[in-house]
């Protein structure tokens, strides 16, 4: 493991994970490791737990940004002692928002989004579990203070600025990055001691694609549970 990602969910961690596999450092978890692989949520149930076998859990991965992993910096700090540690920064209002649309949308929030997530859940254990261990994590990060009473943007953003700053205080100075995307490649490139790509610094995973790919995928297995039954019921 050569970085861990401390930034927390929708800080561009998608374009993170792939500008670093562009700089070498490949591959890079990231939560659609799991969304594409629901196999892959038991071993962190168990880190949660405080069963942690992080070889296990990253094998060759170089590199990790986003939740899951973004939850443990601190225990993979001291787990990767060679590790730079990467905090991806954004506008609070903004970040605020774009959770109210997709993270804390799918778990509390009153949209489509949620209804078919739920309904995949029912029946299907492995999104069940997903959505268990992301709402595990959401209310132990601290954030879920900010909004108990009612989503309130500003206050969501003062708890992601403390986090931010929980971040700052606990990893060396020399081992941590503050980054934005909008800083652009040479930051980062030094930090990394890698070469600036010829390529632009890629953007990716809008709020619109987060909850399209959430919404296909709870139809896609829907569809497929649905089909079962047709077929379960003509066979017997």
């Amino acid at each position: 493991m050569r970085l861990i990602g401390a930034g927390l969910p929708r800080t561009a961690t998608l374009t993170q994970k792939i500008a670093l596999e562009m700089l070498g450092l490949a591959p890079c978890y990231h939560m659609v490791n799991i969304l594409s692989d629901l196999s892959l949520v038991p071993p962190w149930i168990e880190a949660f737990q405080g069963r942690q076998n992080w070889d296990r859990i990253f094998g060759n991965h170089q590199a990790t940004v986003d939740w899951p992993g973004a939850f443990f910096y601190q225990e993979l700090i001291e787990a990767y002692p060679d590790a730079k540690v990467l905090l991806s920064v954004r506008d609070g209002d903004s970040w605020a928002c774009s959770m109210r649309e997709t993270i804390w949308g799918v778990l509390y929030g009153d949209t489509l989004m949620r209804d078919l997530s739920s309904a995949r859940a029912r029946i299907d254990p492995g999104w069940a579990s997903y959505l268990e261990l992301v709402e595990a994590m959401w209310e132990k990060s601290g954030l879920i203070g900010a909004v108990e009473g009612g989503f309130e943007p500003r206050a969501l953003a003062r708890a992601m600025d403390r986090y931010n700053d929980q971040v700052r205080q606990s990893v060396p100075p020399e081992r941590l990055l503050v980054w934005s995307p909008a800083d652009g490649w040479e930051p980062l490139c030094e930090f990394l001691g890698a070469p600036l790509p010829q390529a632009p610094l890629p953007h990716v995973n809008d709020t619109v694609t987060f909850v399209d790919r959430l919404n296909e995928g709870a139809i896609a297995s829907l569809v497929r549970w649905q089909d079962q039954r047709q077929v379960a019921s003509a066979q017997g």
